[in-house]
């Protein structure tokens, strides 16, 4: 691990521990969250996420951080603005202003046409499973979000996952449940209430966007 990585890591976990001591416990699970997520990105890969209730707006908060500048502006690299203003000289200084590069991740909570049409002719509890399946690749990460750690549809996703070649991360809370033994890496909120386990999970999730994008966008 190079220095540049040590310091963020050392930097951005320093901070959450210190704004919620409770995490304490956890942080070198965060940490290899982390590790995990920046090898994904490092051969070029994604993150599929998936969650049900809060859970489902926690991930599609996720993308939302990691698709567009979080706390960084996130230019686009000269030679991508060079070839956009080749092929439009007229929209191309505009567009070039305007885009923001990503890092790329999915929610499979919002394909409503897929996951109804899934649920009505197959099994709802297995439409996160199928995507998997589909988007799935050797090297991607699947983070699924889970209070109780035990969510069918999420369980169902896990073992396809696995057989794909993907890292699973568990982000739940109480015991971790059954998601916890199955995950290669289990990040388990010290709470035993849903909305208590939910109020930790998103400072955790900020600090993990927080650490990849000071990794691939340092400026």
């Amino acid at each position: 691990m190079n220095t540049e990585i040590k310091n963020i890591i050392h930097l951005r976990l320093g901070e959450l521990i210190e704004r919620y001591p409770v995490l304490s416990p956890v942080r070198s699970d965060i940490e290899h969250a982390y590790l995990a997520l920046k090898e994904c990105y490092d051969r070029g890969g994604k993150l599929l996420i998936a969650g049900n209730g809060g859970s489902c707006s926690d991930s599609l908060h996720i993308v939302g951080e990691l698709m567009k500048g979080f706390c960084k502006r996130r230019p686009l690299p000269a030679e991508l603005e060079a070839s956009i203003r080749d092929f439009d000289s007229e929209e191309g200084d505009e567009l070039c202003s305007k885009l923001q590069m990503g890092l790329m991740a999915i929610s499979l909570t919002e394909h409503q046409s897929l996951n109804t049409a899934f649920a009505n002719d197959v099994d709802a509890n297995y439409s996160f499973a199928q995507q998997v399946l589909g988007y799935g690749r050797p090297g991607d990460v699947l983070l699924l979000i889970s209070t109780s750690g035990n969510s069918r549809n999420l369980l169902h996703a896990l073992p396809v996952a696995k057989a794909l070649g993907m890292t699973v991360i568990g982000l739940t809370g109480k015991d971790g449940g059954k998601l916890s033994k199955k995950a290669d890496i289990s990040i388990i909120v010290p709470e035993q209430e849903t909305y208590r386990i939910q109020e930790f999970h998103l400072p955790i999730y900020h600090t993990l966007c927080l650490m990849l994008e000071d990794t691939y966008f340092p400026v």
